[in-house]
């Protein structure tokens, strides 16, 4: 169970922050790190260990369950492009220190970096956040399936475990995978825009929008006796649901015509090119339709299927970037939209220029799969 403690610091015109908390100090056990960067302001999240349950396991086994008392600080009043320097306790000690630079609110270079489904094999998620940190993005975006079981706490622990030195001041803006499973601790743990299932924001020229193609988790009931019922019930349980994204995400893109760059995220792509998931992908277009290409989005970006794809239609490109660790899938069903295929361990990273931007994806030992340049809209 999670209890929260927010506590706010204006850091207007200083150059690092140090916030105590008042009459207590308790041993960091998550964090610090660092959420929800804007041109002026950040939040800076830490958990610290509250209690211990146990669980006897039907086998006798014990099972143990930490609880945690989630923290967050939110600096306001920064300015922008600035770095600061953080200390949650105040005292000096390495344990609470990180940095934190807010975005650049002019048109400016930037750099960023994607990756997905790091819920396992965690060597090679790690190898992934080891190149991560090589390339100093501004932010990291994850597409999803962060963790193996979002309802297990010990996966969160190890995913902040292994992620320790990239988050402590590099923003982390994921979206929700079917892995996830719509857990409470993906929200205790995030602080990210908007109601936090779907989301938006700018930084200089480019546009992102970050959604939630998994809704609420569910299963479908033992009564559902026909193929019929359960397909109707699959079919129509969060519907209302994807419909109040899909036209937030048109008034969104049409809010925000004049961006130079945008970027799109969610979960499971709109194109597969492994074979048991050609037919779902289908029914995913078939919903979203051509509102991405419609309203000149450049790129789509996705995970869930385990390997780089990189397919093309109507001018946008949409990209399967699912190679942060989870094992690999064999991509056995080309497309006619393909236009590169990688069995690979891999990131993206998408420099944003001022006329173009380019994305490179590199696999896990550094080599390049693909290069896509963008021009501006």
């Amino acid at each position: 169970m999670f209890q929260k403690r927010i506590f706010q610091c204006a850091a207007l015109f200083f150059a690092s922050v140090f916030v105590a908390i008042a009459g207590e100090k308790k041993t960091i056990a998550i964090g610090p790190y660092v959420q929800n960067v804007t041109d002026k302001s950040a939040v800076v999240c830490w958990a610290t260990l509250s209690g211990v349950s146990t669980v006897t396991m039907p086998d006798g086994s014990v099972q143990t369950l930490n609880h945690y008392q989630n923290h967050e600080m939110l600096l306001s009043g920064l300015q922008e492009n600035t770095t600061y320097t953080y200390n949650v306790f105040g005292d000096g000690s390495e344990a609470g220190r990180g940095q934190v630079t807010t975005f650049p609110k002019d048109i400016a270079p930037f750099k960023f970096v994607v990756l997905g489904d790091t819920r396992s094999r965690h060597e090679v998620h790690k190898k992934n956040i080891d190149r991560i940190i090589a390339e100093k993005p501004l932010f990291v975006v994850n597409t999803g399936d962060l963790v193996a079981d979002g309802r297990q706490i010990q996966h969160w622990e190890k995913f902040f475990a292994l992620n320790k030195e990239l988050l402590r001041s590099t923003p982390y803006f994921p979206v929700l995978g079917n892995h996830e499973k719509d857990s409470r601790y993906y929200f205790d743990f995030f602080n990210l825009p908007g109601n936090e299932r779907y989301y938006s924001f700018s930084v200089g020229d480019a546009f992102f929008i970050f959604l939630d193609t998994e809704g609420e988790d569910y299963q479908t009931p033992r009564y559902l006796k026909t193929a019929a019922g359960r397909e109707y019930f699959w079919a129509n349980y969060n519907r209302r649901y994807f419909e109040t994204q899909k036209a937030w995400v048109e008034h969104q893109l049409t809010l925000n015509k004049d961006a130079g760059f945008v970027f799109v995220f969610f979960h499971q792509p709109l194109f597969s090119v492994k074979k048991s998931r050609v037919a779902d992908a289908e029914l995913r277009r078939k919903f979203w339709g051509d509102i991405f290409e419609r309203h000149g989005v450049q790129v789509v970006m996705n995970g869930h299927d385990h390997h780089y794809h990189h397919a093309l239609r109507g001018g946008t490109h949409y990209i399967t970037t699912a190679g942060g660790g989870a094992g690999l899938y064999e991509p056995d069903t080309p497309q006619p939209e393909t236009q590169k295929i990688a069995k690979i361990e891999h990131l993206v990273s998408v420099e944003v220029g001022l006329e173009k931007s380019v994305l490179t994806a590199i696999d896990i030992d550094g080599n390049i799969i693909e290069k896509i340049e963008l021009q501006r809209r």
